[in-house]
């Protein structure tokens, strides 16, 4: 029988809450990155950046941080299927920094917490059976109830064809025998945590661990001793990790030395956060298991997930996609610490964005001066008419994909923050209304770090007047706003949108564009998505589009602005833009909202009136790029 899952793994589902600062102590921390955690939700969402089709069988609380973990699975692709909501319990939390090299200090907040409520009955047979591989990690052993939920996974796996696999993932305070303080600790002796571990090894065709974790597992702080001492109860495929030189695999008998087993090459990289880096590893060696590899090229996998983790901050975030995964191998090492490769590191961004935004039907009403020039504009009003502005996008949304907003927050903010959430595309503009050379909203400050208060789902957008014929003065000035933007985007993990029109700057030909494009990406530059006026032949489209792809293969893509022109002139350019699959859709203000807003300000259209003038106009417009698109289908069949 087809099966629809690679792997299930079963256990722990928390947050993580990274101290941003490095090098203090955890007392110190003034500041934390959230990420999802716990092993079974890390590998989870590792494996299906890498390609596998991932579940979780977990519980989370009914309050906002269970919601944040269930969101971010889908986000990574992984089925939720088995997360169970529990209204009684929270969602586990973990707080944790790092202090150097060796020292990871992190707390656990887990006491009654949602996952250690997991039980049998949260084990639905029909799940486990749609899947090839069940993955436990060792914590939830720990508990009897818990234990007996994974013994049945474990169980109902078998009798449904699938393998099984264990990540020993000792935590000795999770098992009761460190302090709540110890939560850095990965190894205290405990002969009944050993007996506890050693009566369930049996069930498992693959485990893994550390040096440390087999010696908990096999009773003996001798490896060697240790790793028999666990083949004399298990005839699993035992992967020992020995940090950075790599990891050995073991089919059957341990010889006497651990350099005798089967390998996969090392990196030679720098060691920045070994958090999570075992959950990376882990979901390398997947990969290559379920893929049917054989044990070096598994363990490569596993070796170079585990040296991309451990370069980078958190844990799931750190994780390669299978592109990266691949540029990686294929490269190699250029630079050890890895973060600030940025060639990787462009692949890493561009690979693991979220979200499918393979259409856009945008509702541009981000304009200040265009509305504070208008006859009875006041910014109450403005507001007030931005607010209807959403309302009519959401009419036209009305729950669907592929549909978004531009909106600023100097006259629009209640707009744009009563759209957060609402599953709109938003863009939020930066730019000085009609600067040239560019200056941004004073919001942002002098040195752009009003971009940590934005909203994660904002995209960055700036509109850059500029023309390959400007001075190299306007150039320079122009180019380091936008070089210092875009890297404050990526420093705040903020998607970033470039507008250029160079019409209003100069004449254009069909290498205008395409031009402008290149000097950008020349820069370093690599905008998430492009917002291009409409280009009036074949020609100049194509040397855009071709400008763009073969700088960056990964980019979301392009929205075609209107420049207030009216309908007839707007579907001609979306037949134009249509035919390339790299334009998404448009991003038009003023042929939309242009009409109501004169009106609404003299007071001479009612609220209701306004919004349903632009749901018509709205919803007319995205229906002419949904035609364009698919006429452009047709005829490329």
């Amino acid at each position: 029988m087809q099966k629809s899952l690679d792997i299930i793994t079963i256990g722990r589902a928390g947050v993580d809450l990274y101290g941003s600062q490095i090098g203090g102590r955890l007392e110190d921390m003034g500041s934390f990155e959230k990420y999802i955690g716990g092993s079974p939700t890390n590998i989870a969402a590792g494996t299906a950046r890498l390609g596998l089709k991932s579940g979780l069988i977990s519980r989370v609380g009914d309050e906002h941080m269970g919601r944040f973990i269930r969101e971010e699975l889908i986000r990574e692709g992984v089925d939720v299927r088995g997360v169970a909501t529990d209204p009684e319990r929270l969602t586990a939390l973990v707080i944790l920094g790092i202090r150097d090299e060796e020292q990871f200090p992190l707390i656990f907040y887990r006491e009654n917490c949602a996952d250690m409520a997991l039980s049998e009955s949260d084990i639905d047979e029909a799940l486990i059976a749609d899947s090839r591989a069940v993955v436990a990690t060792g914590t939830h052993l720990s508990h009897t109830n818990t234990e007996a939920a994974v013994l049945k996974a474990l169980t109902l796996a078998k009798k449904h064809g699938g393998r099984t696999a264990l990540d020993i993932d000792y935590r000795p305070n999770l098992w009761g025998v460190a302090g709540h303080g110890d939560g850095e600790s990965r190894f205290v002796e405990s002969a009944a945590v050993t007996a506890k571990l050693q009566a369930t090894l049996h069930h498992f065709d693959l485990i893994v661990g550390t040096e440390e974790e087999f010696h908990i597992a096999g009773g003996s702080t001798d490896t060697i001793e240790a790793l028999r001492a666990v083949r004399s109860v298990s005839d699993a495929t035992l992967v020992c990790k020995r940090g950075p030189m790599g990891a050995v695999a073991f089919e059957g008998d341990i010889p006497d030395s651990l350099d005798h087993g089967q390998t996969g090459p090392g990196f030679p990289i720098e060691v920045y956060n070994v958090l999570g880096a075992g959950d990376g590893f882990m979901s390398g060696l997947l990969k290559g298991w379920m893929e049917e590899a054989d044990w070096p090229t598994a363990l490569t996998y596993a070796n170079a997930c585990g040296a991309l983790a451990v370069s980078r901050h958190g844990c799931t975030p750190a994780y390669p996609s299978e592109e990266e995964l691949a540029f990686f191998l294929k490269r190699g090492v250029v630079q050890p610490d890895l973060r600030n490769d940025k060639a990787l590191e462009q692949i890493h961004w561009s690979t693991n964005r979220k979200g499918d935004w393979s259409t856009m039907r945008v509702f541009a009403f981000d304009h200040r001066i265009q509305l504070e020039e208008m006859p009875g504009y006041t910014l109450e009003k403005g507001g007030k008419f931005k607010e209807l502005c959403l309302e009519a996008a959401q009419n036209v949304q009305n729950g669907q994909s592929g549909y978004g907003i531009l909106c600023d927050n100097r006259i629009g903010k209640a707009a744009l923050h009563k759209a957060s959430g609402s599953g709109l595309w938003i863009g939020r503009p930066t730019e000085w209304p009609g600067s040239r050379p560019l200056t941004l909203e004073p919001e942002l400050g002098s040195d752009y770090g009003g971009l940590k208060a934005w909203a994660r789902e904002n995209v960055v957008k700036v509109l850059c007047f500029c023309h390959p014929d400007d001075d190299a003065d306007t150039w320079a000035k122009q180019d380091a706003t936008v070089v210092r933007l875009y890297e404050a985007a990526r420093r705040n993990n903020l998607e970033f949108l470039l507008e250029v029109i160079p019409s209003k700057v100069g004449s254009v030909d069909e290498d205008t564009t395409a031009t402008v494009i290149q000097h950008f990406y020349d820069l370093g530059v690599f905008p998430d998505w492009w917002k291009l006026e409409p280009l009036t032949s074949d020609a100049a489209w194509g040397k855009a589009v071709a400008a763009i792809t073969r700088n960056d293969a990964h980019t979301r893509g392009i929205v075609v602005l209107g420049l207030d022109a009216p309908e007839t002139e707007l579907a001609a350019s979306f037949r134009l833009a249509a035919s390339y699959d790299l334009v998404k859709g448009f991003a038009v203000g003023r042929t939309i909202f242009g009409d109501a807003a004169r009106a609404w300000m003299r007071g001479d259209m009612t609220d209701a009136d306004a919004v349903s003038d632009m749901t018509t106009k709205f919803r007319r417009l995205a229906g002419v790029w949904d035609q364009a698109r698919a006429e452009a289908i047709g005829e490329a069949e």
